[in-house]
């Protein structure tokens, strides 16, 4: 993602809107042969070190008008995360560097040029050191600094990756970085609310979420927005965002602290071009795909009892609000048990966790997984449950199950 200086927002005092920057085919045609040329660069120079590269690349833009310089500093970011570049992992170069300074120390001072004062000069000494280490002066010097960021050397430039598809990440990066400001969240949605509902669990967003007719409304909020207002967690609505584009058929609308902290709104739809090349995930969190591998390992060996287990299948309602818990169990004679897994979170999130439970206990059969961490922060609501530590296991569930 981009960092809040390389963001380009434009604020609306009189409608109360933010719009990130976005560069469209209709508004800005002649990127597109910018953003081949900006691809060029990295492909034709592999080898280079980063501060190289972003060089070519703002002599390529500085004569573009409209191409301010967080434009071509959001470029660059984009580029090198498109690339790989290669790393000092192994601190050879402070090594070196402890090494060639050291050498040096002995000669010093040194001058350009030696005279009757001063015996040793920079080109002998550089010599004198390649011979040392039993390398060549220019080795050296690509491999002195090759630990700081701006000294990575470009290794694969991007694949996979046209003109078009720079813009549209641009396009994306710019949106989530004016998230960063953001305090809380709206979506409206339809068909695809159970995939929103996951990516939502994904970025640690706190939600609620209500039934409105066939569709259904999140409300995405957090520590900061009932505490206090925090960049960490616009990162977390940022984070979000690229998992929303790839689904179909919402709306959003974020509240985003603008300048003397006035709040401006965020609006965006899944109609309005922006695009995200997320994979769905499966699972949100390791622990949660820990114990459905191992369930279903068990459950191939007709170990779980006859119970057989699937991801967020059963949708509960109570009038407006609704309640996803992660698990349903099924079984072929005791029928439906949902299984809700509640690990490491906020002290709100908690609360807000315990009210839901409390409308909805009566609702279905619930058992209640919840990690060691955070079992006093759940009063005793009638539930069955479970505690673990680390890792979830199958025959602590299958001993709150009927049989």
């Amino acid at each position: 993602m981009l960092t809040k200086e390389q963001s380009l927002v434009e604020y609306d005092f009189s409608r109360l809107t933010v719009a990130p920057d976005r560069l469209t085919r209709s508004t800005h045609g002649h990127y597109v042969a910018i953003a081949e040329e900006l691809l060029k660069i990295y492909r034709e120079h592999v080898g280079e070190v980063r501060k190289q590269l972003h060089n070519r690349v703002r002599l390529s833009l500085q004569n573009v008008t409209d191409c301010p310089a967080r434009r071509i500093a959001a470029f660059c970011k984009l580029l090198d995360d498109a690339s790989e570049f290669q790393q000092d992992k192994s601190a050879a170069a402070a090594k070196l560097r402890q090494r060639v300074f050291s050498l040096a120390a002995t000669k010093h001072p040194l001058v350009q040029t030696r005279d009757q004062l001063f015996d040793h000069d920079e080109a002998n000494t550089k010599a004198e050191i390649a011979a040392e280490l039993g390398k060549s002066w220019e080795e050296i010097e690509a491999s002195l600094f090759a630990d700081v960021i701006e000294f990575h050397r470009l290794r694969k430039p991007p694949e996979n990756l046209d003109a078009a598809g720079l813009l549209s990440r641009y396009n994306v990066a710019q949106t989530q970085a004016a998230l960063y400001a953001a305090t809380s969240m709206t979506v409206w949605a339809g068909e695809d609310f159970k995939m929103i509902l996951r990516y939502a669990k994904l970025a640690r967003l706190m939600h609620s979420i209500t039934r409105q007719g066939d569709r259904y409304a999140f409300q995405l909020h957090g520590p900061a927005s009932l505490l206090r207002q925090t960049r960490r967690y616009g990162v977390a609505f940022a984070r979000f965002l690229p998992g929303l584009l790839s689904t179909r058929d919402w709306r959003m609308q974020a509240t985003v602290l603008g300048p003397a902290k006035r709040r401006f709104a965020l609006r965006l739809s899944s109609s309005d071009g922006l695009h995200s090349e997320v994979q769905p995930s499966d699972f949100d969190s390791q622990l949660e795909e820990t114990f459905w591998r191992q369930w279903n390992s068990l459950q191939a060996e007709n170990q779980t009892d006859g119970w057989r287990l699937r991801r967020e299948g059963t949708v509960l309602h109570q009038g407006q609000t609704v309640f996803t818990p992660d698990f349903s169990l099924n079984h072929p004679e005791h029928g439906e048990v949902l299984l809700e897994v509640i690990g490491f979170w906020t002290p709100e999130y908690l609360s807000e966790k315990v009210i839901r439970l409390k409308q909805f206990q009566h609702a279905a059969r619930i058992v209640l997984a919840i990690s060691e961490s955070v079992d006093q922060a759940i009063p005793d609501l009638g539930i069955p449950r479970v505690t673990f530590k680390t890792t979830l296991k199958v025959k602590d569930v299958l001993q709150r199950l009927p049989n």
